[in-house]
């Protein structure tokens, strides 16, 4: 039988990925050209820059990825790329990029769903078993999604306002730490101890929705009342509380989540599953529990990349599913329409 290749393009927000799986598991190239040094000094992502540098980087970083997989597009059976959620000028980068290499080679054109691809990380490390839950938390999304078979996505609950890593990154602006803030928060989250009770947001008793806006703005107000009192809080014990109070409520919402549905398997994906303290908090939790199958992907795989969309065109192509050339740019693509 032979062996299925897909290409992956990934261009979202401020990395523009390019990779190649084989047979829907293996990665057998895998290139992330980075822009964070562009945007560190502005806090955050500039969408226009972002734009600008995907401009310059793709063309590079696709020959980069046939080079290293020692292949060439006559080998590549599907062209997946991501199509939405992201930012609408970097992700028209990916788009046509791809929709150029498809029509130029004659080769199916699969539009992915960027949280989707997130997911389907963790099938490139283990493979899905069904019925499963994954926890996706990132810079722009906060959700519980259940899945019953592959492609078939239900939001059991998402965030109402800041997603878990937008929390992350203003707190670690209030705090005077560089972008991105997530790992700096980790860092100093783990010498220091959780002393100050931050409020922690269940929403309705049913609910598995999120919300951490309360959270940050309690997080920035005792800063700021401190400093005017001429107080100096510590970092560290800031950072641990804030902490303390993002992970409680995710794992003990998933836990919830886990027993309701009576799900194989729980999956942890997004950009800030590469927090010490979230792993280590769900290491925790699921270790108890014997029929349930934890899978927290290696930190490569948790930031943005081209080899988690691959991976979901893989599912797409085997079952039959292609974009025709008028495929656009949607940034606020829906995954339970995916």
């Amino acid at each position: 039988m032979k062996d299925q290749y897909i290409m992956g393009i990934e261009t979202s927000c401020d990395e523009t990925a390019v990779a190649i799986v084989k047979n829907g598991r293996e990665i057998v190239s895998n290139i992330v050209a980075s822009q964070i040094d562009s945007h560190k000094r502005f806090g955050g992502v500039v969408p226009e820059i972002a734009s600008r540098h995907h401009v310059e980087a793709i063309t590079l970083v696709l020959e980069e990825a046939l080079q290293e997989a020692g292949l060439a597009y006559s080998d590549i059976d599907g062209i997946a790329v991501t199509e939405g959620p992201g930012l609408v000028g970097a992700l028209l980068i990916g788009v046509n990029a791809a929709k150029a290499v498809a029509f130029a080679h004659d080769i199916p054109l699969l539009g992915v769903h960027h949280i989707a691809g997130h997911i389907y990380a963790n099938r490139l490390i283990t493979e899905m078993k069904f019925p499963l839950i994954a926890l996706v938390v990132s810079g722009g999304h906060t959700e519980l999604v259940y899945m019953k078979e592959h492609g078939s996505f239900e939001v059991l609950g998402e965030t109402r306002d800041d997603a878990a890593g937008e929390a992350y990154d203003k707190v670690a602006r209030t705090l005077n730490l560089p972008y991105p803030g997530g790992p700096h928060i980790d860092r100093l989250a783990h010498e220091g101890e959780p002393t100050i009770a931050f409020p922690r947001a269940w929403l309705e008793e049913d609910s598995y929705d999120f919300s951490f806006s309360g959270l940050k703005s309690s997080v920035i107000n005792t800063l700021h009342n401190a400093e005017q009192r001429g107080e100096k809080l510590s970092p560290q014990e800031i950072a641990a509380s804030f902490q303390s109070s993002v992970i409680d409520v995710l794992v003990t919402k998933t836990v919830k989540a886990t027993e309701q549905y009576g799900v194989k398997q729980v999956l942890l994906a997004g950009g800030v599953a590469a927090n010490k303290g979230l792993r280590t908090a769900l290491q925790e939790a699921y270790s108890q529990m014997e029929d349930v199958e934890l899978v927290i992907p290696p930190l490569s795989l948790c930031t943005d990349n081209a080899a988690m969309i691959a991976a979901v065109g893989s599912v797409m192509f085997e079952k039959g599913k292609r974009s025709a050339y008028d495929l656009n740019a949607n940034p606020g693509l829906d995954i339970e329409n995916e």
